[in-house]
């Protein structure tokens, strides 16, 4: 994003305007449509517009609150946008900024995935994606390290994101269990040595400063951020009723073997049990949409995860591609429906995947809201996002994995592949380039190989 997008009323010394909730509303909604790169890319984006461009919230409060989404189950920066509507504008405001994150991906990604299902036979298509594939393997590398650089900042950190990388990679922990090591190898640490777990990994001084923003690090709590029992209550009795009437209804309706129902309970589950946003929640997705349910097979997978790479909202949109195709190739409606089942699908599957991050934030903002200047809860926090780059880099170790030996290691091992991925990482690495050009760049290659080559 360009520089000309701030307001320009808004000067380094004055404190910016405030924003009503239809100016705020016109930003989520663009936001939805731009926000490429999967989460890292998507979180630097809105630090720039919100903490450097546009002043809307500082470093400080900006990290306090990206800290908490990348503890919680479920897309850190659809939490994110969710957290920072909701402090602005209340409740509605948190579900327009989150919600609006949202639906243009799904909308691009039913029409894409129709296309996908539909011609992906094609060699032109295939051509594609043989290129798009190792290129996504760099892009999730380039997140570890993106992450890691403003994570990773003393020799503590770097230790806890190792041993976070060991236990899923080598000893094959679930994440829950490396989460909550963490939490405790952070609240231990911040008693010990406060200085390493200080918000943003400690060194000095933790955030940087734009001027002023209209939430500032001191500016007091707004009365709807406070935590109630009453308040706490309310929206988790909403909550729970959002999502026990939909699956009511599918199990009435459909029975519960029915595949709709099973989405439906599968990324309940999936939303809830996985941690460390979309990088970390995929291998749980791939392991029960491939093996466990045979919605889609390997292949696919990995195109549909090309396909949230190229498309705009959170990478875990991958799930809504995983619905259309389980749901299209399954005939839920009947061979003369195929696109109706796919899209009902894909529906289902985000509302039961994205729910619980809208309770989460609402029910859970008010804590958090008491707490960004209690070290005691920031050091945990500080520590997990540390771990959490760990499984990330594992995350591109499994892609790696499927792309360059797809046969399994007993098959070939193919270099086309391996030297397109390291192409890709020259591109991203060495030469900052965006990840959409990467991509594009990769898939004009893999198409040439498969007429010229393959």
């Amino acid at each position: 994003m360009k520089k000309d997008l701030a307001s320009p009323l808004n000067t380094p010394e004055s404190r910016p305007a405030s924003v009503s909730f239809w100016t705020a509303f016109a930003f989520w909604l663009k936001l939805g449509f731009i926000s490429f790169g999967g989460p890292a890319g998507q979180i630097a984006l809105m630090h720039q517009e919100l903490v450097e461009n546009r002043r809307w919230i500082s470093e400080r409060r900006f990290l306090h609150a990206l800290n908490y989404c990348m503890v919680l189950p479920g897309p850190e920066a659809q939490q994110l946008a969710t957290y920072i509507g909701w402090l602005m504008h209340r409740t509605w405001g948190g579900i327009a900024a989150g919600a609006l994150f949202v639906l243009p991906s799904l909308l691009i990604l039913i029409g894409l995935s129709w296309l996908y299902i539909a011609f992906g036979h094609m060699a032109l298509v295939a051509g594609l994606f043989y290129g798009i594939k190792p290129a996504v393997t760099a892009i999730v590398l380039q997140a570890a390290h993106r992450i890691g650089s403003r994570a990773l900042r003393n020799k503590a950190l770097w230790a806890i994101a190792g041993a976070s990388f060991l236990a899923i990679f080598a000893l094959d922990l679930p994440f829950p269990l490396i989460v909550l090591a963490a939490a405790l190898v952070g609240y231990v640490g911040g008693r010990i040595k406060p200085a390493l777990f200080e918000l943003g990994g400690g060194h000095g001084k933790s955030a940087a400063s734009y001027g002023p923003a209209l939430i500032d690090d001191k500016t007091p709590t707004p009365e709807h951020a406070r935590f109630s029992w009453r308040g706490l209550c309310r929206i988790s009795l909403v909550g729970a009723l959002l999502w026990a009437i939909p699956m009511g209804l599918l199990s009435i309706v459909c029975g519960w073997k029915h595949a709709l129902t099973q989405m439906g309970w599968f990324f309940t589950k999936a939303a809830l049990l996985t941690f460390g946003g979309a990088y970390a929640v995929l291998p749980y997705v791939f392991q029960g949409a491939v093996g466990y349910y045979g919605w889609l097979t390997p292949a696919q997978m990995m195109d549909g995860l090309a396909l949230g790479e190229t498309t705009p909202g959170p990478l875990i949109m991958v799930v809504a591609f995983v619905g259309f195709v389980g749901g299209y190739v399954k005939a839920l409606f009947g061979p003369d429906s195929l696109f109706l089942a796919g899209a009902v699908a894909a529906i289902v599957v985000t509302w039961f995947t994205f729910l619980p991050s809208f309770l989460f934030i609402l029910a859970g903002g008010p804590l958090i809201e008491s707490t960004h200047n209690v070290r005691s809860f920031t050091a945990p926090l500080t520590a997990i996002t540390a771990a959490v780059v760990g499984v990330i880099v594992n995350l591109a170790f499994f892609f790696g994995y499927h792309v360059l030996w797809p046969q399994g290691f007993a098959g070939r091992f193919d270099v086309l592949s391996a030297l397109i991925a390291l192409g890709a990482g020259v591109a991203l690495f060495r030469f900052k380039r965006h990840v959409i050009h990467v991509i594009a760049g990769c898939a004009v290659i893999g198409l040439l190989l498969k007429m010229l080559v393959l």
